[in-house]
């Protein structure tokens, strides 16, 4: 085995691109990425791509744009984990001395279904039932202002950081800051939750190229160095559900952890999947950034944006930069990249050494979440 670097990155602005097919969004940022980790196309001896709703073969599409061919392509579906797995099935590779440099693909399409709610599997029961995304987080919602000491005001101010942080981003969907009261008074979703406090749909692609340490020897430039990548499915329970201890995300943090020797109080930066407003919150402690229970105040101390002690999703998070599903994984790794390595503009957060990204993707009856995907990495 030997050590893995993320040693270039890129991504499109996220946003609607109706017009656009899927190698038309992710060829942008392939060719950035590569560029980003100063090699040509004939030097890639393998690519992952993740994608939900690309349809066949959307990997081999969107390289065969630049000129890729005779390497392996494997595309990947694990919903909104799509991208961060095809990143984990690509640091393996690279792992395991299978390959010295790996292209990996997030790219999705969302303004393909007009908009409205992620098209589900529709013989799943739950589903069936109603139980969409925005329905399943808003459940989620509302036990945790039954069991937390927490308002509705705590899930405003998630939004209100994450359009702040947004705002500072040439690559988010939204750049507009919002007020609680603005959040608060935006229309109904789904009680508790209002439209400023649920991510958009859109559409976006990212890239990012993994290398051995002898590739990595031969390129000049900035790179950030794997730790720990850790991919969990959900276990079957049909019995009743604790919507506050997602297990799926608590076992791939600690097993993260576990893998990099780092405890979460090590973090300086965190991109974590806050689809939802109420996600942040539990999953600030989900990943240990603080004790059950104490999450609200944890985000109302400052403790997770700029000047505190871990900035969580300076990029807007899912909620301001948007939500591409099979992209967004891939995404929060380039996202990661430009922190580590100093070039984040003017979201930089200062002295970022250490950083984490969270992703999972759900949607199946008796599973919490049906993937989920924790990554660590050091700037080397």
């Amino acid at each position: 085995m030997s050590g893995v670097y993320v040693t270039g990155g890129s991504m499109i602005p996220m946003g609607r691109y109706p017009a656009s097919s899927y190698a038309g969004l992710a060829v942008p940022a392939v060719r950035a990425a590569l560029s980003d980790a100063g090699i040509g196309r004939d030097q890639v001896e393998e690519v992952f791509c993740g994608h939900t709703f690309g349809g066949m073969l959307a990997g081999q599409r969107i390289v065969k744009e630049v000129g890729i061919g005779g390497v392996p392509v494997s595309n990947v579906d694990n919903a909104c984990s799509s991208g961060a797995t095809a990143l984990h099935q690509a640091y393996r590779a690279v792992r395991n001395g299978e390959r010295d440099v790996v292209l990996v693909i997030g790219v999705e399409k969302l303004t393909q279904f007009g908009g409205g709610t992620l098209p589900l599997v529709t013989d799943d029961p739950e589903v069936a039932a109603g139980l969409v995304m925005p329905a399943l987080y808003a459940m989620r919602a509302q036990r945790y202002l039954h069991e937390r000491d927490a308002t509705v005001a705590d899930l405003a101010a998630v939004s209100v950081k994450a359009r702040r942080h947004g705002a500072r981003n040439p690559y988010a969907q939204y750049r507009t800051e919002v007020t609680a009261a603005g959040v608060l008074a935006a229309r109904p979703i789904a009680d508790p939750l209002t439209l400023l406090m649920c991510c958009p749909t859109g559409d976006g692609a990212a890239a990012l190229v993994l290398m051995s340490q002898r590739a990595r020897d031969k390129v000049a430039g900035p790179a950030m160095r794997v730790l720990a990548s850790v991919l969990h499915s959900g276990r079957m329970d049909l019995g009743p559900r604790d919507m506050l201890h997602p297990q799926i995300s608590y076992d791939s943090a600690a097993d993260a952890y576990a893998m990099a020797g780092v405890e979460p109080q090590d973090l300086d930066v965190v991109e974590l999947h806050d689809a939802f407003s109420i996600a942040e919150l539990i999953y600030y402690e989900a990943l240990g950034l603080c004790a059950p229970g104490d999450a609200a105040k944890l985000l109302a101390s400052g403790a997770t944006t700029y000047g505190g002690r871990t900035v969580v999703n300076p990029s807007g998070g899912l909620l301001a930069k948007g939500h591409p599903v099979g992209a967004s994984g891939a995404a929060q790794v380039v996202e990661m990249l430009w922190q580590l390595t100093g070039r984040a503009g003017d979201r930089q957060v200062s002295e970022a050494r250490l950083g984490l990204t969270h992703v999972t993707g759900g949607g199946i009856s008796g599973l919490d979440h049906g993937a989920c995907t924790v990554h660590l990495f050091e700037a080397a």
